[in-house]
């Protein structure tokens, strides 16, 4: 077990740039996962861990030791791939010893580790199978088995569950957060899914275009995004943003959309943060979920109308989305299963606003930061 650090890390494939000055500590036993959209560097930053890839600058440190000249199998990590990395002709029980044969455990530690570890993972009664003979999640679990047994100070896995339907992702990610309070390892895992990133992380790290966004639990990332990508990327369906601007009128402040198709009040409590921005351009944002049919929004919430042209409903079951146009404005809102809205039909929704965002274009036009 052990604890990892990132220091001043830089990744360069000629001119292009994978990891700008990545910068982290993870600590020991923490189950973090690296998030973003593909090509943001969090492949390449686990494949600098494990020695796969060479760094251009900085370090990187496993417990107190820097790793940077240490070959791969020295490391004492364990990787997870996408594709599983079996091998076809050997059982299952050959695929997760084959580790331990070559450092050459003694026959006896080899079975008893990997029986210990398909007990965990319920595929004992794999052992004699090959991988053929398996589904895709039962390959996933060997794959993990044979990370396992080796029983090292950190475990690495890079989209794991990308290969496995719906259902069947929702389970393993579940089997995998149980793994990770059993062993009390170091987990580092990689995603592009942000639903798999807010469900398992102790903390996550959003990443885009190698630069570290934030690094923050789960629940403060969708609660107080630092920036307007880490808002837009964190939660499902994602925020909805409007270009505005703020508006100081009768000691209150409001936001105005630029083509004026809403305005709403900023509850009095939160108008200082806001107000040494009055006439300026900003970035509305608000989650779908704090959309809300007017018959049945939350009592004691500073609701503020908005009207609205229903563009398309999703029927979800114990909930609807609603596609919503304001002037140039689009919304998706997440509404009571009882709402009975529909297409084209015009009609009022509310704003939660004791819990909306704003982003400050002025410093930053390509990614506002939140204005706090």
């Amino acid at each position: 077990m052990a604890s990892v650090t990132y220091r001043h890390v830089w990744k360069k494939f000629g001119d292009f740039v994978a990891l700008h000055d990545l910068d982290i500590e993870i600590a020991d036993k923490e189950f973090l996962v690296l998030v973003g959209p593909s090509g943001c560097g969090k492949t390449t930053a686990l494949r600098c861990l494990a020695g796969l890839e060479e760094v251009t600058q900085g370090q990187v440190l496993i417990g107190d030791t820097v790793v940077n000249d240490v070959a791969p199998k020295d490391r004492d990590i364990a990787m997870v791939f996408q594709s599983y990395a079996l091998y076809p002709h050997m059982t299952v029980f050959d695929n997760m010893a084959f580790g331990l044969k070559l450092r050459k455990v003694p026959k006896a530690e080899i079975k008893r580790r990997v029986e210990e570890a398909a007990q965990t993972l319920g595929i004992e009664h794999l052992l004699k199978r090959k991988p053929r003979e398996l589904s895709g999640g039962q390959r996933q679990r060997v794959a993990v088995g044979r990370a396992i047994v080796r029983e090292p100070k950190v475990f690495l896995f890079d989209e794991p569950l990308s290969n496995l339907d719906a259902k069947l992702r929702v389970q393993t990610r579940a089997e995998i957060s149980k793994l990770h309070q059993r062993l009390q390892t170091t987990f580092i895992y990689v995603t592009h899914d942000q639903v798999e990133a807010m469900t398992m992380a102790t903390r996550i790290a959003v990443m885009n275009k190698g630069i570290l966004q934030q690094l923050d639990t789960p629940q403060n990332l969708y609660d107080k995004p630092d920036n307007l990508f880490v808002a837009g990327f964190i939660g499902s369906p994602a925020m909805n943003f409007s270009d505005a601007h703020l508006r100081r009128d009768n000691g209150g402040l409001y936001v105005v959309a630029d083509d004026n198709s809403f305005t709403v009040r900023i509850p009095e409590e939160r108008v200082p943060v806001y107000m040494p921005h009055a006439g300026k351009k900003v970035i509305f944002g608000i989650r779908p979920e704090d959309i809300h049919n007017p018959e049945f929004a939350p009592p004691g919430i500073h609701a503020a109308p908005v009207e609205c042209k229903v563009d398309v409903t999703e029927l979800m079951g114990n909930e609807i989305f609603l596609y919503l146009v304001s002037g140039r404005n689009s919304f998706v809102a997440r509404v009571d299963p009882r709402t009975r809205f529909a297409v084209g039909d015009r009609v009022q929704v509310v704003f939660n606003m004791d819990n909306f965002h704003i982003f400050d274009p002025s410093v930053d036009a390509e990614n506002p930061k939140a204005i706090r």
